[in-house]
């Protein structure tokens, strides 16, 4: 049978750093959201400009909605030590499309193995933590067509509506075209709305497919 396709997925909200210290050695981590290999090294390369000093710039990413790419670097670090438990940390979280750079400065005191698996994992928990995250949700893009008389009205109506998310409008020559992101459960609704609105005149059309950031709710205690 064929898989299910992935309807969502978590990424930071923002890029984000946190610092801790262990023994006299400074962590400074960076996470932040990308959407290729591309934009994960040119992250890499702008930590790493921006503290040459450092000892080691240990790095882990993973891209694509179900991770299907996955990297992690010890920049001499001993094996195992620095990239692999960071990139344990964005996995165990269930992330996407996220990079994570750990710079380090030796304070003189050896940490030993379980003293860095713990020191990178950590830096980068910390900096998750003020990063946030969002759930991608996979949509369904519709576009509605309407005249300049309807175009105000139709336009406020679609973006009250909580299953949709107006990605795009246009002024043409004959009116407002807007691209609507709907979830699958809200489709009808906004044939419903759209109908209700021009009294039948306009019709949505199916377009395309995107991913629209949903906020995650933030725990309580």
């Amino acid at each position: 049978m064929p898989s299910t396709p992935l309807r969502s997925y978590r990424t930071v909200a923002s890029a984000a750093r946190a610092e801790l210290e262990v023994r006299r050695s400074r962590f400074v981590a960076d996470v932040a959201r990308v959407g290729s290999e591309d934009e994960a090294r040119a992250v890499i390369e702008t930590v790493r400009a921006g503290s040459r000093d450092a000892g080691h710039h240990c790095t882990a990413f993973v891209l694509g909605p179900e991770g299907g790419t996955r990297r992690s670097n010890d920049d001499g670090e001993p094996s195992g030590t620095a990239g692999a438990p960071m990139l344990d940390v964005l996995t165990g979280r269930g992330l996407g499309d996220v990079v994570a750079v750990v710079s380090r400065w030796f304070g003189g005191t050896l940490l030993g193995t379980g003293g860095l698996i713990r020191a990178y994992g950590d830096a980068v928990t910390a900096a998750l933590e003020v990063a946030g995250a969002v759930r991608c949700e996979a949509r369904v893009v519709w576009a509605v067509e309407v005249d300049h008389t309807d175009g105000p009205r139709v336009e406020n109506a679609l973006r009250e509506l909580s299953s949709a998310t107006v990605t795009d409008t246009t002024w043409t020559g004959s009116g407002l075209r807007l691209e609507v992101a709907v979830a699958p459960s809200g489709v009808a609704g906004l044939t419903t709305l759209v109908a209700e609105l021009t009294a039948g005149r306009a019709e949505p059309a199916e377009i395309g497919q995107t991913w629209v950031d949903v906020p995650v709710p933030t725990a309580r205690g």
